[in-house]
């Protein structure tokens, strides 16, 4: 048996916009980062080409290039430290690893660097999108016990957790994270695999609308790299422009999200009723100070923005987002994405999955989002549905409501026999995996 008492496991959840890490039975992940990490091409810094020159170069970081030939800075410090030809890369494409390399240095930083854990002495719960293929699954096995050598692994479907972190086995959980939505009902421990939806709408989605509009309007972010600030008498201070030609354009956009994507949090609520035009144009603004120290005022976007997540086709009204059209008439808001959800499943468990339908992840904390969704689905659903959304009141349990769910699934005495271990690897090879962990 692996998970004695003396012997914690340790939970990742690896999120399309933030990783999760930390020991299992804690109420919180100890260490908390971004999933992108900056890539330095060795041959972009080696030879320092003209500006021109490398800016075509480093557009396209195609991740089958010699892997030796590229540094990997992971964590928010690193990140935070502007380089030059320094681009932001994503491990992950729609949930979907597609850069192994990527996703071994931010486990390797979660393990060494944050928590600084011998993986060797300690089994390893990871969290997996319910979207996740055989293939991917075998993958992740093959890498965590040939390179870091875990005692023990189990892989278990976000939306499982996330409905044992309410202590709930059946529910519907609407997981709204940084690159998607997806709605999963789980019934009795399980993802009713043909009954999941999902869209391409997540927090990273409304921050860009967010920097679009804000940008329509004149109002320019400012990288925090790209400015000095310089005190000029007690309490006055002059902003001085700093230009880094050799800074790559990911980097800068990036940069730019992680202000938008604070305006969006401490702003930005949803509106109780379907968002009109004129029925917002004349609401009071709201005051926000960005880092460079101009005072910007935002009115009818804090409730124009959330309100894309239960009205896709309002992005286009966004100047900027004209791009968004080819995929709007297939993305649906989030109250058809539920009921449709629950209307694949067996007739004998909608009723139970209309009572208790989770929000979890980054998204799904935003003010007044439980409320409104509550709402449009009592207007939808069929009549005899009582219809209840239940919601963390904690911030911090709904954003992390996956990782807490795994944590307490590894700290269980009666899991200790699911664990898929490492002789079990030996003897049945990496897809037995999908025995052990349905």
């Amino acid at each position: 048996m692996y998970g004695g008492d003396e012997v914690s496991a340790i939970v990742i959840d690896l999120g399309s916009h933030t990783c999760k890490a930390g020991y299992a039975g804690e109420d919180a992940p100890k260490a908390v980062f971004p999933s992108v990490v900056g890539c330095i091409d060795q041959m972009d810094a080696d030879d320092d080409k003209e500006n021109n020159d490398s800016e075509t170069n480093n557009n396209n970081v195609d991740s089958n290039k010699p892997k030796g030939k590229r540094r990997l800075y992971v964590g928010s410090q690193a990140l935070g430290f502007r380089r030059d030809h320094m681009e932001v890369v994503s491990p992950l494409k729609d949930g979907v690893v597609v850069d192994w390399d990527i996703v071994d240095s931010i486990w390797d930083h979660a393990l060494k660097d944050c928590l600084l854990v011998d993986p060797k002495e300690h089994p390893m719960l990871l969290a997996e999108p319910s979207s996740n293929t055989q293939q991917q699954r075998e993958r992740t096995a093959e890498l965590m016990f040939e390179k870091y050598k875990v005692p023990a692994l189990f892989l278990a479907k976000n939306a499982v957790l996330t409905s044992f972190a309410s202590g709930r086995a059946t529910s519907v959980v609407v997981d709204s994270g940084g690159g998607s939505t997806t709605v999963a009902p789980v019934h009795d421990g399980y993802v009713l695999q043909k009954a999941v939806s999902s869209s391409p709408i997540g927090g990273e989605f409304l921050t860009d609308c967010l920097m679009k509009s804000l940008e329509s309007k004149g109002i320019v972010i400012k990288p925090r790299y790209s400015f000095k600030r310089k005190e000029i008498q007690p309490g006055v201070f002059q902003t001085v422009d700093v230009d880094f030609p050799h800074t790559t354009e990911s980097y800068r956009l990036y940069s730019q999200r992680v202000i938008a994507s604070d305006i969006k949090e401490c702003v930005c609520r949803a509106p109780d009723t379907p968002y009109d035009e004129s029925a917002y144009s004349n609401i009071p603004m709201t005051p926000y100070e960005l880092p460079d120290g101009q005072t910007i005022e935002i009115g009818a976007d804090r409730f124009k923005i959330p309100d894309i997540l239960f009205n896709p086709p309002l992005a286009q009204t966004i100047p900027g987002m004209d791009n968004f059209a080819e995929i709007s008439p297939s993305v649906r808001g989030l109250p058809q994405m539920v009921i449709e959800s629950i209307n694949r499943c067996d007739v004998d468990i909608r009723k139970e999955l209309f009572g208790s339908i989770l929000l979890a992840g980054g998204t799904a904390s935003m003010q007044q989002l439980k409320e409104r969704l509550e709402k449009d689905l009592l207007e939808e659903s069929p009549q005899a549905a009582r219809v209840k959304v239940l919601a963390s009141g904690n911030a911090t349990e709904r954003r992390f409501s996956v990782w807490i769910g795994g944590s307490i699934l590894a700290s269980l005495g009666s899991f200790q026999q699911m664990w898929f271990s490492k002789s079990e690897y030996e003897e049945h090879g990496a897809s037995y995996i999908q025995r052990k962990c349905p």
